[in-house]
């Protein structure tokens, strides 16, 4: 087993994304039901029919890109036979993405997914004022000389590494003021390029600690099962099976640093040599070629995705 399934994370939301796959199989279908019905509203609408803006509110993209996620690896599973326990070494995704790939492994429910990203996302775009947090993008500085640079610009308020992405990319994340001396002390010391981000929230810092907070409250009231396979969690880089510990992970990873660079480099040290970018665009896929020397990464999201991959496996 060479394959890994990874998640997108937030970002990666288009409206009508899923629509294809939901119009041509009926495992698709089945998911965005599922997820209307949890929330109690029709994201489907949203995702579909919304506008960008609708869409890209952190509390609508987040369970919005599950959903599509898990359209997705269902209609992998029906139309392509793909059984998770036997075919994949490792799932794990980004940011959110890791609550796809739990929920892809069998550890949580659908509904309980969506559920809990709708929850994650009102509490991490309530956790700071609007206005008052910013990320920037700090390209062409390795992980090391990015956590340097937010060290110098915190000056007292808070600036931490938030995303290692890898390729030479990291993005910082804090106090608006804090983020905005980053960007030019990354200039200074020789990044290509460092620019602020246009986001709603500071993610991945400590001023998320009661979104943190609120997760950790929210995870205490589903069932999290033993996934069907390991996991490699964010702030970890390593895989994890045991429910306590993938509890701990979800928290710790909503102040903690995304560590996917790590994260896929892990993968690649244990034989995984493809990994199936599982739902909408192909923001992984294309970092996985930066990360690890002849591995590849091949995006799965729409119908005539699926019919290459199961031309592929053929």
């Amino acid at each position: 087993m060479s394959l890994a399934f990874v998640f997108p994370g937030q970002g990666s939301q288009s409206v009508g994304m899923g629509k294809a796959l939901n119009d041509a199989f009926a495992p698709a279908r089945a998911v965005f039901e599922e997820v209307d019905a949890a929330l109690g509203e029709k994201l489907s609408a949203v995702i579909w029919d919304g506008s960008a803006e609708t869409l890209t509110l952190t509390e609508n993209a987040q369970p919005a890109l599950m959903a599509v996620s898990l359209a997705t690896m269902r209609v992998l599973e029906a139309e392509a036979g793909i059984v998770l326990q036997r075919d994949a070494q490792f799932v794990a995704g980004h940011s959110l993405g890791e609550y796809s790939a739990l929920a892809a492994a069998g550890a949580l429910g659908v509904g309980d997914t969506a559920r809990l990203l709708r929850i994650r996302g009102r509490a991490m775009q309530k956790a700071v004022p609007v206005g008052t947090g910013a990320m920037a993008a700090l390209l062409g500085l390795d992980f090391e000389q990015a956590v340097t640079v937010a060290a110098e610009a915190a000056q007292g308020q808070i600036c931490q590494a938030a995303n290692d992405n890898g390729g030479g990319q990291v993005v910082v994340s804090g106090d608006k003021a804090a983020v905005e001396r980053a960007v030019e002390i990354a200039k200074a010391k020789g990044a290509r390029r460092a620019m602020m981000l246009p986001v709603s929230a500071p993610f991945h810092c400590a001023l998320m600690q009661p979104a943190a907070d609120a997760m950790a409250r929210a995870l205490a009231e589903v069932t999290v099962k033993p996934p069907r396979v390991p996991v490699v969690a964010n702030v970890l880089a390593k895989s994890i099976r045991e429910p306590d510990e993938i509890v701990r992970a979800l928290v710790a990873q909503v102040t903690g640093t995304v560590r996917w660079r790590e994260s896929t480099a892990f993968m690649a040290a244990q034989g995984v040599t493809t990994f199936y970018e599982v739902g909408a665009g192909k923001v992984l896929s294309g970092l996985v070629k930066r990360i690890a020397d002849g591995a590849k990464g091949v995006a799965i999201g729409t119908p005539d995705d699926v019919a290459a991959f199961k031309a592929a496996q053929a």
